[in-house]
């Protein structure tokens, strides 16, 4: 018997010290952690073994699972609940070394952009409302910004997202923003990219991060973007990264920097065949564009994951 108890008690101890922590915390679109709501929260190995399938209360939830040192470790968390859309994130990467940290945004089905007012936006991101202002008085800035709050809000989602993401993308010398002379107030700017004027030494810059593995070209680029001579792509997350195209034949002199028009989006996918299969394939045939609200969550947990200074666009998404 007290043989038998030993070999129990070792046993224990084992799966015990084979078991990583993982931790789950429901956001909602204001970034905010969710409070008093229930979801149901699936979890898959690797393999695709089930670990986890049931409700657990928000916003935060803390799970011991098997680590088995391989690709089994790399798991899938997918959190569902009722009035919300549906969130998730993979590969987390258990390990016994460290906790792994998974931040999931939930929209609720009903929820909206809720923007600032012009006033509001300077005092809170004078950096986004300078950019909106290039080229331009403030008054016309201003007449602006209002127009598309009220008539276009998923295309001033979109550029707030731009301006926010790239600002904080720091080329050899300095950030794409301030290369920027002017933005092209018409109907290319949609609710997936915009168009403006920036000097031309900027895709020296954009090259030279790509040599420094910030950046990766895209073959083909007019492929998926007319007249375009090249494109880029940042490769930081595994979805919503800031793409620069260039449109070298169209250019113009502005306050005497010669200029070439510049195109910047955020696709959801970083993989070229997942953009076009989930992606651009899907959208040519609904004859939909990238929706903003997807971008907005996608770039919010992909940054969550990496570590990086949280992704605060000037708005929410709230009902």
């Amino acid at each position: 018997m007290a043989k038998s108890t030993a070999k129990k008690s070792k046993a224990t101890t084992t799966s015990k010290e084979n078991q990583a922590t993982l931790v789950v915390t429901t956001y909602d679109g204001t970034r905010q952690p969710i409070q008093n709501k229930k979801f149901l929260i699936r979890i898959f190995d690797g393999f695709q073994n089930k670990l986890f399938d049931s409700y657990k209360p928000a916003p935060t939830t803390l799970f011991k699972l098997p680590y088995r040192d391989n690709l089994q470790d790399n798991c899938t968390v997918l959190v569902t609940g009722d009035g919300y859309v549906d969130a998730g994130f993979t590969p987390v990467k258990l390990s016994l070394r460290a906790v792994a940290m998974v931040d999931l945004m939930l929209l609720q089905d009903k929820a909206n952009f809720k923007f600032l007012d012009w006033k509001s936006l300077k005092a809170a991101d004078n950096i986004v409302a300078n950019f909106i202002s290039l080229g331009s008085s403030e008054a016309q800035a201003q007449v602006r910004y209002e127009d598309l709050r009220n008539k276009k809000p998923a295309a001033l989602a979109s550029l707030l997202h731009l301006i926010t993401a790239m600002k904080v993308v720091q080329l050899p010398s300095k950030t794409p923003l301030d290369y920027f002379k002017s933005i092209l107030w018409d109907d290319s700017l949609a609710q997936d990219r915009f168009f403006g004027y920036a000097d031309k030494s900027l895709v020296d810059q954009v090259r030279r991060a790509a040599l420094d593995g910030e950046f990766a070209p895209e073959p083909n680029p007019g492929l998926f973007h007319t007249d375009a001579t090249s494109s880029f792509k940042q490769i930081q997350f595994g979805e919503a990264n800031v793409q620069l195209t260039f449109h070298e034949g169209s250019t113009k002199s502005i306050g005497g920097v010669e200029c070439i028009k510049v195109e910047p989006d955020i696709d959801y996918y970083q993989d070229i065949g997942a953009h076009s299969l989930l992606e651009v394939i899907p959208n040519s045939i609904t004859h939909n564009l990238t929706d903003p609200k997807k971008v907005y969550v996608l770039r919010w947990i992909a940054g969550q994951h990496a570590g990086v200074p949280e992704f605060t666009p000037p708005y929410t998404i709230e009902v």
